[in-house]
């Protein structure tokens, strides 16, 4: 089956900016896929394009097995947005936000009433969901608006920045309204600058920068990629922390020391560094308090690939 997300070659320029740069992309059914880079990096320009927001400056678009530019009347469709900016009525409760949404995706009265009390209660809006929503606050509004894009079970959703705005407790239950989505067989593609939400939802990720695609494929490939797993040794007292340093140094593990915390850390290149580590303390004599391992994170990932470089791309 052809995937629901196919891009080749996509450029877009807003006068002399180049906001995308030969963009490729495949998302797979069923998947979620996270678009991650800076504030400029591309990610909303792209997000554009594939909703039919943004015309293509160059190269092929097609999602939901239609050319975005041929037939964006059948692409939208199929598909479901949620966008930096609400868009609410903030005149009307939430209920009727809701099941006005729904009535105008189609849906009869008693359908529509069901599917927006569902949404209400998967968001935790019941309480609120008969005041004017412009009396939310501004984590509520956030989560009416997102209720209000997956009113409509859609083939492609796709979500730009969807924790904006939300508590540590609300951004949780959108992140298992996510995982909810592709077991029903839809396809996610989320943009965020948050690398523990990619890390914890996106099957895969696309690293932007610039408008061009640096890195693709799933966080712990990612990982393997470029981070580094490093092992941190706690010593009892300061004689054994500069015993142990100077014995992994002379091993060829020279390791970075705290003296103050009595801590080295030793970065490991090759599996077999862990084992060396411990043996070379054996031989020395040296018994650490603690041994941790650490495991490389997208945060290193990231860094590594963008360089924390900056446009004034959209």
């Amino acid at each position: 089956m052809t995937a629901p997300i196919e891009v080749r070659g996509l450029s877009k320029h807003f006068g002399r900016v180049i906001a995308l740069d030969a963009v490729d992309l495949t998302v797979p059914r069923g998947a979620v896929h996270g678009l991650l880079g800076h504030n400029g990096a591309g990610k909303s320009t792209l997000v554009g394009v594939l909703a039919t927001l943004l015309r293509p400056t160059r190269g092929t678009v097609r999602v939901a097995g239609h050319d975005v530019l041929e037939r964006p009347a059948q692409v939208r469709r199929r598909i479901a947005l949620t966008g930096q900016q609400t868009t609410l009525d903030l005149t009307m409760s939430g209920r009727d936000n809701l099941f006005m949404t729904a009535r105008l995706l189609g849906a009869g009265r008693r359908a529509a009433r069901a599917r927006t009390d569902q949404l209400l209660e998967a968001f935790e809006l019941t309480a609120a969901a008969d005041r004017p929503a412009r009396g939310y606050s501004g984590g509520m509004r956030r989560r009416l608006d997102l209720a209000m894009t997956l009113v409509r079970r859609s083939e492609v959703v796709f979500l730009d920045e969807p924790g904006t705005g939300l508590d540590p407790a609300s951004r949780l239950a959108t992140w298992d309204m996510v995982r909810g989505l592709t077991a029903t067989g839809s396809t996610v593609v989320l943009t965020t600058q948050h690398l523990e939400e990619a890390d914890r939802l996106a099957d895969a990720i696309t690293v932007l920068a610039d408008g061009r695609v640096v890195a693709t494929g799933p966080p712990e490939d990612l990982k393997r990629r470029i981070g580094r797993r490093s092992a941190t040794v706690r010593l009892a007292t300061a004689a054994d922390t500069l015993a142990a340093d100077r014995a992994l140094t002379a091993a060829g593990l020279p390791p970075e020391c705290d003296r103050p915390r009595r801590a080295l850390t030793i970065t490991l290149t090759r599996d077999r560094d862990l084992t060396a580590v411990v043996r070379v303390l054996d031989a020395a004599g040296i018994e650490p308090t603690r041994l941790t391992l650490s495991e490389p994170g997208l945060d290193q990932v990231y860094l590594a690939l963008t360089g924390h470089r900056r446009t004034e791309a959209p």
